[in-house]
């Protein structure tokens, strides 16, 4: 992701923080790259009120000890500590990178593919996905407040980098289930639903699991080929169909259809490691990847500005379907937005969702946002009818 100076709102001047808080949004910017603090130090001279966020600045020792720091915030940047020292003395934070962990909490950008499953050459165990995921599970039962509030911290960084890269796009949300199997039909038509909606232009968002997950990322990933890819991709799948028993060797058979066709669609992943035994899918091009579920599964619908696609699921999309039908019910996001499920049978009769968010939204303005269909092929243009 491209670093994107983030300008933040002004807040009152009061109290012993009053020096890290700009009177000015245009004061107070984020650093993500060695690159943009460059840029910041040339145009400026200063790097007053400024957040630098997980940079490496040991090479700008010389910039650190000559340049202007006062009210500045360094969030996890490696540096001398005599540089250290010096931003310290002239009115700065530091927060120094804490050794040992199998992730950054400071971190300026969400994930790639390629770093999450990193090391996948050794088993999918030594990637820094299972890593982090490892992590969580020991820290989360000895109960240790340092480290629940770095999982908060990175949290909140995710979520930062999250709104910079999707500010401004037409995110369409696809919920399902984890379980529907590559090789079924149910797969290879998720998987066209999210090519239809990128190919619309819309940003294709999933809870960025397998299952319909990973499909609709597929899709929005073949976007940009000519539509026999996405029938040879399947194909390729359908080989490994579950990432049970071997995460290695359904993960690797992802990272083979991305290496034959190179260069596909991006779309947004949205996993959690609260579910860590669900591996993220490798077909996002951009994972914002939590360790709180409730923070990711809120995230994910309130990001979903252009709607959101429900396919068959089970207690997880049906929770998602009622999180989206509170803040359309009483407007709390403002304008409701489109909700289009699909599969009558299974919303009506197998977990009937649809009779009660019918009855909910009687009389109310998210009445005429809502739609069930029969078919996958239905939704691009039912979403189309409710959007408004």
């Amino acid at each position: 992701m491209d670093p994107i100076p983030a300008q933040r709102r002004a807040r009152p001047e009061h109290g012993p923080l009053s020096q890290f808080q700009s009177h000015h949004a245009s004061h107070d910017r984020e650093i993500e790259s060695l690159d943009a603090f460059d840029a910041v130090v040339s145009a400026h001279g200063s790097l007053a009120r400024h957040r630098v966020q997980a940079v490496d600045l040991t090479g700008r020792t010389d910039v650190l000890l000559a340049t202007d720091t006062e009210g500045a915030v360094f969030l996890g940047c490696p540096m001398d500590p005599g540089a250290a020292a010096r931003v310290r003395a002239a009115g700065a934070l530091v927060f120094p990178p804490v050794p040992g962990l199998p992730f950054d909490p400071y971190r300026g950008h969400v994930y790639s593919p390629g770093e999450l499953f990193a090391r996948l050459g050794e088993g999918y165990p030594a990637t820094p996905d299972a890593l982090a995921y490892d992590w969580f599970q020991q820290t989360r039962a000895d109960g240790d407040v340092f480290a629940s509030m770095l999982r908060a911290i990175h949290d909140d960084s995710v979520s930062d980098a999250l709104d910079e890269l999707v500010a401004g796009d037409r995110v369409v949300g696809v919920m399902g289930g984890h379980a529907m199997a590559r090789g079924t039909v149910e797969y290879a038509g998720a998987a066209r639903l999210g090519r239809e909606l990128a190919r619309a232009g819309l940003t294709v968002a999933t809870g960025g699991g397998p299952g319909a997950m990973e499909a609709a990322n597929l899709g929005a990933y073949a976007a940009p080929f000519a539509d026999g890819m996405l029938d040879d991709a399947l194909t390729l799948l359908a080989k490994v169909t579950s990432f049970t028993p071997s995460v290695t060797d359904w993960a690797r058979a992802a990272f083979e259809v991305r290496e034959r066709w190179p260069g596909g669609g991006a779309s947004v992943g949205i996993p959690t490691w609260f579910y860590g035994h669900e591996p993220p899918n490798a077909f996002a091009a951009h994972i914002a990847k939590y360790f709180a579920n409730a923070t990711r599964e809120d995230g994910l619908l309130a990001r979903s500005t252009a709607g959101v696609v429900f396919l068959p699921g089970a207690a997880g999309t049906l929770q998602e379907i009622f999180d989206n039908a509170t803040p359309n019910y009483y407007e709390s996001r403002g304008e409701p937005t489109p909700m289009v499920l699909v599969d009558r049978e299974h919303w009506t009769r197998t977990l009937p969702a649809w009779p009660l968010l019918r009855s909910l939204a009687k009389g109310r303005a998210m009445e005429s946002r809502i739609a069930l269909v029969d078919r996958i092929e239905e939704a691009p243009e039912a979403l189309k009818r409710v959007g408004g």
